[in-house]
């Protein structure tokens, strides 16, 4: 009998336990990325080792296409109440999350209300900057940030008889040095670039400390206009054109589809993201290097900043508190500098915080690996003007379009500069009206 009764004690003791181990059973927090292959794997890394670390909390990463797949597939989520956690959405749809008033729990405020310490000034300016409010309170958290710089080959400049420590400095020298490298044949072509919008007016007007926008590039208000038709930013793009007639310059195609013409070696030099270096590190049979891009030295303040392309991560509505907390103690683990450090070395992509940065100093990965720095390097080369922040503009993904059908007619020879970037900026500012219409 005393055994039984033993057993009957033991049976209700477990039955007990069962509600208070379902209690204990960390709280799930869902997150919604667009990081397939090499950089998915890396994304599962870091969120097993976030749920490695502690026990409260179990972080499940979701690959959910490219960004526009993932940027929609959040909002669809959300209209049908249903929406993840953590949405990874690119820089450009950055003006339209914050139109999502009733959506989004800005990142400041999810942080205030777990109670555990977050100091916005541990991050890079120039990269949070383009995640902050008009006041500098931080609505999304920066996560995969790139900035382009200039690839050359130093096998090609070696054939010509050009000095490989001394890359064009100024677009000057960039078309001389492009001009020797073709009439040496050591390449078909001078230089090519990919993600034109990107880098060739957006960064381009960073870089030279012009707007391209009205309303401190689209920050201060939803009623901006485009003035990417300046005399920056016309000079600029019909020098690339004229320079396709020598060879100098040849277009590469949208996005960057053109990174073959670089580690095929049809072309000598290559304006691309930063993040794009471990792909040609894995990709190129031949020695190449990074530099800063190139300046026009007659406008004033040029070198100012590059600014940054990626994607943040934005934290959705219509979640329990102690869900948020988990929320916030992730991003916490996330901003550690060795999570980082290790995200920016096997990336390419740059560290959202200064410790990540000279964590990566300490550890000898500037000098094992040259090159790396430069994107950093121009990052931070000066403090951001309200041209150089970043932009924030209503639709802007649909600009970059429009700014590609132009490129493309202008590098064809059927417009000129002037009046290609003149119809895009006319037809941007057509799609700004009808964002702030149905934002207001």
């Amino acid at each position: 009998m005393k055994h039984l009764r033993m057993m009957k004690m033991t049976l209700a003791m477990v039955v007990l336990m069962v509600p208070a181990i379902a209690l204990s059973a960390p709280v799930t927090v869902n997150w919604w990325h667009a990081h397939g292959g090499a950089l998915g794997e890396r994304v599962n890394g870091i969120c097993e080792g976030f749920n490695k670390s502690q026990a409260q909390y179990q972080v499940v990463p979701t690959y959910k296409g490219n960004y526009a797949d993932t940027m929609n597939a959040g909002i669809a989520a959300f209209r049908a109440k249903t929406p993840p956690h953590i949405l990874q959405v690119f820089e450009v749809g950055t003006a339209t999350m914050m139109a999502a008033k009733g959506a989004i729990k800005p990142v400041y405020e999810v942080m205030k209300e777990s109670g555990l310490p977050f100091d916005p000034g541990i991050y890079l300016p120039t990269v949070t900057g383009y995640y902050t409010t008009a006041d500098g309170r931080m609505i999304s958290m920066p996560f995969n940030s790139s900035t382009p710089v200039l690839y050359y080959n130093v096998d090609m400049f070696k054939k010509a008889g050009l000095d490989p420590d001394k890359p064009p400095v100024t677009w000057l020298t960039m078309g001389e040095i492009a001009k020797k490298l073709v009439a040496a044949g050591a390449s078909q072509y001078g230089f090519s670039s990919a993600w034109n919008g990107w880098i060739h007016i957006e960064n381009l007007s960073a870089w030279h400390n012009v707007p391209i926008g009205t309303k401190a590039n689209g920050f201060a208000g939803l009623d901006a206009s485009y003035t990417f038709n300046g005399p920056v930013q016309v000079k600029h793009i019909q020098q690339l054109a004229d320079w396709q007639k020598d060879k100098v310059f040849v277009y590469g195609g949208r996005t960057n589809v053109g990174n073959a013409k670089f580690s095929s070696g049809e072309v000598a030099m290559y304006t691309e993201s930063s993040a794009g270096y471990a792909g040609f590190k894995s990709t190129c049979k031949f020695e190449f290097r990074t530099s800063m891009l190139p300046y026009w030295p007659d406008v004033k303040g040029a070198p100012q900043n590059t600014i940054i392309g990626g994607a943040s991560l934005w934290v959705l509505k219509g979640h329990k508190p102690d869900e948020y907390k988990g929320v916030a103690a992730f991003f916490n683990y996330l901003s550690k500098p060795e999570v980082q450090a290790e995200w920016h070395q096997g990336t390419g992509y740059l560290p959202i915080t200064l410790a990540a940065y000279e964590l990566s100093k300490k550890q000898g990965f500037y000098e094992k690996n040259p090159g790396t720095e430069t994107a950093l390097k121009q990052m931070t080369l000066n403090k951001p003007t309200e041209n150089s922040k970043g932009l924030r503009f209503g639709d802007h993904a649909k600009t970059r379009e429009i700014m590609d059908n132009e490129f493309e007619a202008i590098f064809a020879g059927q417009k000129t500069a002037k009046q290609g970037l003149d119809d895009a900026v006319k037809a941007g500012n057509d799609l700004l009206r009808k964002f702030e219409k149905a934002n207001k």
